[in-house]
């Protein structure tokens, strides 16, 4: 693909997420979740680990612990118990008890609606308060994980591997408004087509706006293709 201008990469981009809103026209988060607490926690939860995961274990989580101030006083074997099938159980405790004391004792059991408040937070950084602040709030957020970024740097949007440097970039290319729902569906089409390892170009809407798909086509994909 040709060296584009700002202008022309734009326009790519608007045509890639014209063709992922067919593809994926309702991209909600898979966490479970009633309200912002619980998304918080949950995004929290599923770092290394699926949102299904998380899934099986937060009902459990909320029954008994429904408020920042009920998980503040919880105890953390106790935690430990509920979250073991996340993985990195112990750590993950840790971290949801200390963030449910600090909602508690600093914001009154609030979860707090600016990134600046959201990142001040034990365990929280800049995707995870950008998930909450969209899906949780509603406002315009970019966030960045290894699907996102991994898609981003294929589609020829950013040239980093570093994920607030991605999310300047896309920020640039997308307006403000539709910041969130192209995050998401960059997201999902990460996570269901543009696989990290074998991505599935036969079944994905953009390969002609791609610049990477030369190179799965002529390797993965060619012997996937029987050699076509």
């Amino acid at each position: 693909m040709k060296e584009e201008s700002l202008a022309q990469k734009k326009d790519r981009l608007k045509n890639i997420l014209a063709r992922l809103k067919q593809a994926i026209p309702d991209p909600r988060t898979e966490l479970a979740f009633h309200n912002p607490f619980e998304l918080l926690v949950a995004t929290v939860l599923s770092a290394q680990t699926t949102d299904l995961t998380v899934n099986r274990v937060t009902p459990e989580l909320f029954a008994r612990f429904p408020t920042p101030a009920a998980l503040a006083e919880a105890s953390l074997s106790e935690l430990e118990t509920i979250l073991r099938p996340t993985g990195f159980f112990r750590r993950k405790a840790q971290h949801v008890k200390e963030l449910a004391q600090a909602l508690a004792t600093r914001y009154q059991g609030v979860v707090p609606e600016t990134m600046e408040e959201l990142v001040t937070l034990p365990g929280v950084g800049r995707k995870t308060a950008s998930v909450v602040l969209f899906h949780g709030f509603s406002r315009p957020a970019i966030f960045v994980d290894t699907h996102v970024g991994r898609v981003s740097k294929r589609l020829g949007l950013t040239e980093s591997d570093d994920p607030e440097r991605v999310e300047r970039d896309l920020s640039e290319l997308i307006p403000e408004k539709d910041w969130g729902i192209a995050a998401s569906r960059l997201l999902l089409h990460g996570r269901r087509v543009c696989l990290a390892r074998r991505p599935l170009c036969k079944t994905c809407p953009c390969t002609d706006l791609c610049p990477a798909f030369p190179t799965f086509a002529s390797g993965p994909l060619r012997r996937e293709r029987g050699g076509v």
